[in-house]
This record gives C-alpha cells, structure tokens and sequence, in this order.
C-alpha cells in the first residue's frame, strides 16, 4: 500500500475507531515481532534502568501503541484543517522560536523520534513560518516520491537525506527557515560519538555542524501525544550555547552531547512515546 492510499484510507476511518484498535493491534505487533520487541524494551530500560519486568513490558507495547498512533495521525493529517490543528495543539517555549527568527539566521529544531512532530510542523506552516525537514532517503526511489509528496501536502519543503543535503540545509537557514532535524539516530553511519543514556553510540553531527557553520539558534525539541487522537504538546527548550571553542569537530562533539543530555530528559518525560524501534548502540548489534 502506497503512502497516499494510507492516506485515503486512514481518512475515512472515524477518529474514535482509530483509538479503539490501537492497542490490540500494538498487543499483536509486539507478538509478532519479537526481535523488534526486545530491541524496544532494551531502550525501555535505558530511559529507566530501575524499573521492574511488568512495567518494562507494559511500556513496550504502550511505544508500538504510540507509533501506531504517529502513523495513524500522520496518514489523516492532509485533512485535517489548520482550525482542527490549534486547537489539538499546544506549545511550551515557543518564543525560543520567534527569538531565533528574529536574529534572521534561521532555526534548527533538533527532535528525537518522540510522538508526532509532523502535527508541529503543520501547525508552524498554518501559522506562516516556513518549514524544512530533512527525510531519509528511502529505496525503491518510488517510495520515498511517495512520503516527499505526503509532507508536502502539509507545507513543508522536503530536503532528502544525500549528498545535496547539507548545501540544502545551509540555504534553508539562509533563508530565515525553520529546518527540523530527527537528531537521535545515526542514519548514515557517520555520526560523532556521544554518550546516551550511559552507553557509548552515535548521533549525527548535522545539528551541532550546522549551527556553527549558519549561526541559527539550536532548539532541543519534543512533540508528545496528548489525551485523545490529535492532541499534541510542543515543547521547546533554549537555544543550547553555539559558539566556537576549538576545531570544528571538538566543537562539533562537545554541542552533540549537550544535545543528547537534552534528549535524555525530553525522552524521560514520556518514555513509551520513544519511538526507536531499530538497533541504536553497539550492544543492540551484538
């Protein structure tokens, strides 16, 4: 099934419905999916390495519930009206954002995969303010046209994740544009080491290089799902301090793990929201 038929399809399931299926079908997910399982329920632990098997187990499936949800939301989302999208949404910090446009510099909003930062983006859109987010390039070719055109329908200006990237990236913020970045996973395999949640791995260094190359204010961001279907609260820290130091790749290190600390308590607030359903340390692989 193509992603603009998900779309189709998703919207003409009433939202109530949507809600009732969610967690049987999260319950046969994580039965039928049992490395996927472990793999979650290790980063369970991680965000909380005290809590108990039963707890442990009960926020597995809440986070296949939770990404059944961001993909529900995302697939309705094109119609979804931008009156219906205020009044889901509310926001903490949001004149970190409006001070960062100002400097005329463009924002970077660093997000790890927590609940659904799509809705976020289409409310930024409704409200005027230009929105770039860089996408994982998916094969076939034909698939990732399909989710670009998705994200597109929402406003956003859609930068894959190539070789061109980086040049496309500058330019948004150039531009005074907001550019999202999903900041918590290594994607391309080249990342810089960090430490996240007391074990060593990777994140990209795109947030970090980019604000030291475009000056644009770097925003540790989270967006979580609230009460009902289509209820969501953005939260958005301070601008983490940007400034050269040293080389570029120390400062390119030192920024990325006072962005993975952020991350940490971000994902802490709503861990079965955590959306890491891949091998993401060293240790996941062996």
């Amino acid at each position: 099934m193509t992603p603009v038929t998900a779309s189709r399809l998703a919207r003409l399931v009433p939202a109530p419905l949507v809600a009732l299926f969610m967690w049987p079908v999260a319950c046969i997910a994580v039965l039928a999916r049992p490395t996927t399982r472990r793999i979650v329920a290790r980063n369970q632990r991680r965000v909380t390495p005290g809590a108990g098997t039963l707890r442990i187990a009960v926020r597995t499936v809440a986070s296949f519930a939770s990404y059944l949800r961001y993909w529900a939301e995302t697939f309705r989302l094109p119609g979804v009206d931008a009156r219906r999208v205020e009044a889901g949404f509310r926001v903490e910090g949001f004149e970190h954002i409006v001070t960062g446009l100002g400097n005329g510099r463009g924002v970077i909003l660093a997000l790890p995969h927590v609940g659904g930062w799509e809705w976020a983006g289409r409310w930024l859109v409704a409200r005027g303010y230009p929105v770039s987010v860089v996408a994982e390039v998916l094969e076939p070719p034909a698939a990732f046209a399909e989710f670009r055109a998705l994200r597109e329908s929402f406003g956003f200006e859609v930068i894959g994740l190539d070789d061109r990237a980086g040049v496309a990236v500058l330019d948004a913020l150039r531009a005074n544009r907001i550019v999202c970045l999903l900041s918590d996973r290594d994607i391309q395999g080249n990342g810089v080491p960090v430490t996240f949640f007391g074990e060593s791995t990777a994140i990209p260094a795109g947030p970090a290089f980019f604000a030291l190359r475009s000056g644009a204010a770097l925003l540790p961001v989270a967006v979580y799902f609230t009460g009902a279907l289509h209820g969501h609260l953005g939260v958005v820290e301070a601008p983490l301090a940007v400034d050269r130091q040293g080389s570029l790749r120390d400062d390119v290190a030192r920024i990325s793990a006072a962005l993975v600390a952020r991350f940490e308590a971000l994902i802490a607030r709503a861990p079965s929201q955590w959306h890491m359903f891949q091998p993401n340390w060293p240790s996941d692989r062996r």
